[in-house]
């Protein structure tokens, strides 16, 4: 699977961690830092790529401005450790969502998956 990880969740520990899976892993502090989030999105889309990140922006993007997107992983107030924890889990058990471009919140309580056909203009990021 391709990923793209965005600037704010990205680390050596996630990174490492997918690379091990066998994951082509593209990390946008380590090639194109300071990029605005539409062309992060644009990117992902372009290169078939998850994209993985913190930042709650991007459903802005998905859900009020309807601008096409991949599978989106949003992991919300983890560590490195954490993240890549999350992101072995969703691999091993949600790998067809994500290939599927749904929008995956992930936080220490819950993993909440939308599926792609199903993300309206009112739910929440």
């Amino acid at each position: 699977m391709r990923f793209l990880v965005d600037a704010c969740a990205s680390s050596r520990v996630l990174l490492t961690a997918l690379k091990e899976l066998g994951c082509d892993v593209l990390s946008i502090r380590d090639r194109l830092p300071g990029i605005p989030d539409e062309a992060v999105l644009a990117l992902a889309i372009e290169e078939d790529r998850v994209l993985i990140t913190e930042d709650k922006d991007f459903g802005e993007l998905v859900f009020l401005r309807n601008l096409p997107h991949p599978c989106i992983v949003r992991l919300v107030e983890m560590n490195s450790a954490e993240r890549a924890d999350v992101m072995r889990f969703l691999l091993e058990h949600h790998e067809d969502a994500m290939r599927n471009g749904a929008i995956i919140v992930v936080t220490s309580e819950r993993i909440r998956i939308r599926q792609k056909e199903t993300v309206g203009r009112h739910d929440e990021f």
